[in-house]
């Protein structure tokens, strides 16, 4: 039997037969699960952190973990690297399974080298992301390193260039997911912005491209790492992080729901589960909760309670672009992807957040199988010149064409109102949805009542002896004549007008006929989707 060098991790000695080859193998690989030293993972726990073994155990299910390349180490030289040669080399990959389907994984440890990525981490990486694409299943990393090592120079950044390019392979193939676990700065942040979730840890994990020292030397604001790319600023302000939460066990359990509502790849459907909540109960609630007055606010959260299974469900983005709702949850135990105006934040009105955060997830919707139910209640877009000078023009566009070039199931539902071009974007017949159906109370029209009656009558009114009356009689007419609930319906705008206490039911009908639904877009290279 042989006895390993202290520092190097070296063998000592050559084994003399079978027993002690088998004996020095365990000894090698207890120093590579072990990691550097019980003072290092001290300093990780101090922090408030897990360390990358334990974020694995939480993740995967208790024994399916299975380690790929725990042996590799690196082989740069200088400035002291070649005395210090640990066995993972800093990142931690394998695969194993959630709720027994087979997940990859990748994790910074960051009790080597801060997690940093050289050469042969880089190579680790590249190698677990290739065997969950060509396998056909998530990749989920788990985050915490400090970028590029900076002793190996160019070769470690072109590690990124490796990551990135297999992220970009790999994007609407198979579910990618990443959890900000701790600091992730500079080139190594766009990886994450490249993969289809972003989970953060609220004071342990933060995203940027340039740190607070750089921020202050160029620009001379003072700001702290929290404050510049914090779990809140990129879950409320910059629209990055999709997820937030207080400790990593909550972050990492709510990964664990998400893939439950995932295919393992584009080739699948993702997994339908037994339904106890029965298709056909009604839902009699809805009838107060939405008000019929159109001007009065209500929360949307609460509809989409009543009509999904059990009230269970997903929300992504929760508390950036508010004003619209992304959310998965279930409908008779399949999945379905929810967008949903939010009349209780600026009306529900369309904006330039709104529209890019709607588009991205319609787009994540249709790579991956997940039919769209979209709930309407919009008046429109937000006018304002911030809004024109930033794009409103191109970024409606993006969710327009999110819409216009899904071909998963989409049924529409027109709640209240439903105005002028943001009725058109949110899944109109008229842009492809599948279904389309309206509660009593819709109002689908060009603008509101009272603007169009100012624009078609302005001379009548004007030339009234009482202008008010004459206005309030108008819009009283164009209401009659052009907005009553049934005008769409009478012309095949609108395929039905249902109770809304039978939502539920009839979207789930409707979803099991669309079930086997196929249809095919023109041959082409890509498209060119407005920027």
């Amino acid at each position: 039997m042989t006895v390993l060098e202290e520092t190097t991790g070296e063998p000592t000695g050559e084994p003399t037969d079978a027993r002690g080859r088998v004996a020095e193998l365990h000894d090698i690989r207890a120093r590579a699960v072990s990691g550097p030293s019980e003072k290092a993972t001290e300093a990780q726990h101090a922090k408030g952190k897990l360390t990358a073994r334990e974020r694995i155990e939480l993740l995967l299910d208790a024994g399916s973990f299975q380690e790929v390349e725990q042996l590799r180490r690196h082989r740069a030289q200088g400035f002291g690297l070649e005395a210090k040669k640990p066995y993972t080399d800093g990142v931690i990959t394998g695969w194993g399974t959630v709720e027994g389907r087979t997940v990859f994984v990748y994790a910074h440890d960051f009790r080597i080298f801060g997690g940093a990525l050289g050469e042969a981490h880089a190579t680790k990486i590249h190698k677990i992301m290739d065997m969950a694409i060509a396998a056909g299943a998530p990749l989920v990393s788990l985050n915490d390193g400090a970028g590029a090592r900076i002793q190996e120079g160019v070769s470690a950044l072109a590690g990124y260039g490796g990551i990135f390019q297999r992220n970009t392979k790999a994007s609407g193939v198979i579910p990618q997911i990443s959890v900000m676990l701790g600091p992730c700065a500079g080139g190594a942040a766009y990886s994450p912005a490249l993969t289809d979730f972003v989970f953060m840890v609220r004071e342990t994990s933060q995203m940027f491209i340039t740190g607070p020292d750089v921020v202050k030397a160029v620009t001379g604001e003072e700001i702290t790492q929290n404050g510049l790319g914090g779990a809140d600023v990129h879950a409320e302000t910059s629209g990055v992080c999709h997820f937030a939460y207080d400790d990593e066990e909550t972050c990492i359990a709510e990964v664990r729901y998400l893939l439950s509502l995932l295919p393992q790849n584009n080739r699948e459907n993702p997994p339908r589960v037994e339904c106890s909540d029965p298709v056909e109960r009604r839902s009699d609630n809805l009838l107060d909760l939405v008000p019929a007055d159109g001007n009065r606010p209500y929360d949307m959260t609460k509809v989409i309670e009543e009509i999904v299974d059990d009230g269970d469900y997903l929300e992504v983005h929760e508390r950036w672009a508010r004003n619209i709702i992304c959310a998965m949850g279930r409908i008779d135990g399949q999945v379905v992807g929810i967008i949903a105006n939010q009349p209780q934040v600026l009306a529900g009105v369309l904006d330039i957040e709104a529209s890019e955060k709607a588009a991205r997830f319609v787009q994540m919707c249709d790579a991956f199988n997940v039919p769209i139910v979209t709930f309407l209640d919009v008046p429109g877009f937000l006018p304002g010149v911030d809004q024109e000078h930033g794009g409103i023009i191109r970024h409606g566009a993006k969710l327009l064409y999110a819409y216009c070039n899904a071909t998963v199931p989409r049924i529409s539902l027109i709640l209240r109102k439903a105005y002028g071009g943001a009725y058109i974007v949110m899944d109109s017949q008229s842009i492809g949805a599948d279904l389309t159906y309206a509660w009593p109370t819709n109002e689908i029209a060009v603008m509101g009542a009272e603007g169009a009656a100012n624009v078609i009558f302005r001379r009548q009114i004007a030339g009234a002896e009482d202008p008010e009356a004459m206005r309030q009689k108008m819009v009283k007419e164009y209401k009659a004549e052009l907005m009553h609930p049934y005008y769409a319906a009478e012309r095949g705008l609108v395929d039905d007008v249902i109770d809304p206490a039978e939502t539920r039911e009839v979207l789930a009908k409707s979803l099991a006929m669309l079930q086997s639904k196929h249809a095919d877009l023109p041959s082409r290279k890509h498209g060119n989707p407005p920027q």
